[in-house]
């Protein structure tokens, strides 16, 4: 009925196959359409966007992205920069990146200005400039090597000893010896704390660098209309060079796939197995056997009658707020998580994006997103803590609350089959899944599978709406199985 990726597909078939059209699925797609290949994206859902889909949620004409909200790598992402996404939709890009209340109206502000954040950080504001500024001015080294396999030579080794050194002390006990105060350390460890399992570890204190430098350069914007219009402009570079995206389409066997050279997949790991483990070597199999995931996310959506009231005023000013309270607070909440058990008082991340886009609720309306870490596979609903803790945070929130919805951890599993038990970041970031992920090797996209690549967050440079994972998987494609130069991508 098929044949196996290598072969030789028919001439009315595609030359290669993409599985699963989330934001890296589709960047792989793209960049071997440009290439002038017959491309099919198969979709098991009725849309395509994995995570990052904007759908009315709670009420019509109030739009609430699924999953990823906030998207600091749409500028900064190498895929995204070529790819030219910023001439292909609109970005609101506020001063103010992020923000972390550590209690009441006490709270720490991350500006897109440097000097200003630093201004802001009292008697801490220059050994946080210390920290981070080395990391604006060589951000593009800082992205080449964040944004690739770790297991290679870099390409500018003091760039990634510098980014090395800074992710050991702020990933270990040595986190607080710069710092007097509060404010920096709780500004660290709320973007730290993105990668669940607790911020004082070198590779959560590594993933937040990254990013916490990106908010005093690319900034953190919001795309008008939401995430959605990401994957709106991904189809749309794809279908223009020919290619195709079939929806409603499972793939559980090698006879569910057409004729192609060349398949790549943006899926788990374990989907290949099942897929082909009797044509993989053992060694292999094991490996993707033993990949683990990691804690999940629940998150609760808003409709409000007005804008949050935050105690803190500058706290509007900003597309991202973190929850939690001082770094100690955060990284024990981190532990509790890591330890299977829910925090009682969690690292809380929320959005407020009708407070910069207008499209995305009705006239004196507002959406809200809010999301936190919990136990793998975990059902509970967070409205009440939740709600709780925005109160704390913007005394009167409750008041202002039309409607909510909850999505526990294993709802998001059963939204996306990448989502496995609430890990949105499919496979838990650790030191081990970083350097194998999901196997060790330099170029861990290829599969001993001829003609087979993964190309999910389960292959570096790991979990982001940044299509890097799809870009590195459709390179290596071009060139080992159609001899083919990586083409140009801009609009």
């Amino acid at each position: 009925m098929t044949a196996p990726a290598g072969g030789t597909p028919a001439a009315s078939g595609p030359d290669a196959v993409v599985v699963g059209p989330g934001p890296n699925g589709l960047a792989a797609a793209v960049v071997l359409a440009r290439a002038g290949l017959k491309v099919q994206v198969l979709e098991a859902a009725a849309q395509p966007g994995g995570g990052s889909r904007t759908q009315e949620l709670i009420e019509p004409g109030h739009w609430h992205d699924v999953c990823s909200a906030v998207h600091p790598m749409a500028v900064a992402s190498p895929f995204f920069r070529d790819f030219g996404l910023d001439r292909r939709i609109r970005l609101h890009t506020p001063e103010v990146s992020y923000a972390q209340v550590i209690d009441g109206a006490e709270a720490a502000i991350a500006y897109r200005s440097l000097s200003r954040t630093a201004e802001g950080l009292g008697a801490d504001g220059p050994a946080y400039r210390a920290l981070i500024e080395p990391l604006v001015r060589g951000m593009d080294q800082v992205m080449a090597l964040t944004m690739n396999q770790l297991l290679r030579l870099p390409r500018n080794p003091p760039a990634a000893l510098r980014y090395g050194l800074r992710a050991l002390e702020q990933g270990s006990p040595l986190w607080n010896t710069r710092f007097r105060e509060s404010h920096a350390p709780a500004l660290l460890a709320g973007v730290a704390s993105h990668t669940p399992g607790g911020p004082r570890r070198p590779v959560a204190a590594g993933a937040g660098l990254m990013p916490g430098a990106l908010a005093h350069t690319a900034g953190y914007p919001i795309p008008a209309g939401g995430s959605q219009t990401i994957i709106g402009a991904l189809p749309a570079g794809l279908q223009a060079h020919g290619g195709s995206i079939a929806t409603g389409v499972d793939v559980e066997a090698l006879a569910d796939l057409p004729a192609a050279r060349a398949v790549l997949l943006d899926t788990p790991p374990q989907h290949l197995l099942r897929l082909a483990a009797d044509r993989l070597p053992a060694r292999y199999v094991r490996s993707l056997a033993g990949y683990r995931y990691g804690p999940g996310a629940a998150k609760v959506d808003y409709i409000l009658s007005g804008p949050v009231p935050w105690a803190n005023a500058e706290l509007a000013k900003a597309t991202t707020v973190h929850l939690g309270g001082t770094r100690e607070q955060i990284r024990a909440a981190g532990q509790e998580v890591a330890r299977g058990r829910h925090a009682a008082w969690p690292f809380t991340l929320v959005a407020q994006p009708s407070s910069f886009d207008p499209l995305r609720a009705p006239a004196g309306r507002h959406v809200l997103w809010t999301y936190s870490h919990v136990p793998h596979g975990s059902a509970r609903d967070l409205t009440a803590v939740i709600t709780a803790q925005l109160e704390q945070a913007a005394l009167g929130f409750t008041d202002l609350v039309v409607a909510s919805r909850s999505m526990g951890a294993a709802d998001y599993s059963r939204y996306n089959a990448n989502y496995v038990g609430g890990d949105f970041g499919t496979g838990a970031v650790t030191l081990r899944q970083v350097l194998a992920r999901p196997v060790p090797a330099p170029r861990p996209w290829r599969t001993p599978l001829k003609g087979f690549y993964l190309c999910s967050a389960a292959t570096p440079p790991g979990p982001g709406v940044h299509g890097m994972w799809g870009y590195h998987a459709a390179r290596l494609a071009l060139q080992e199985v159609f001899g083919l130069p990586v083409p140009p991508l801009a609009p």
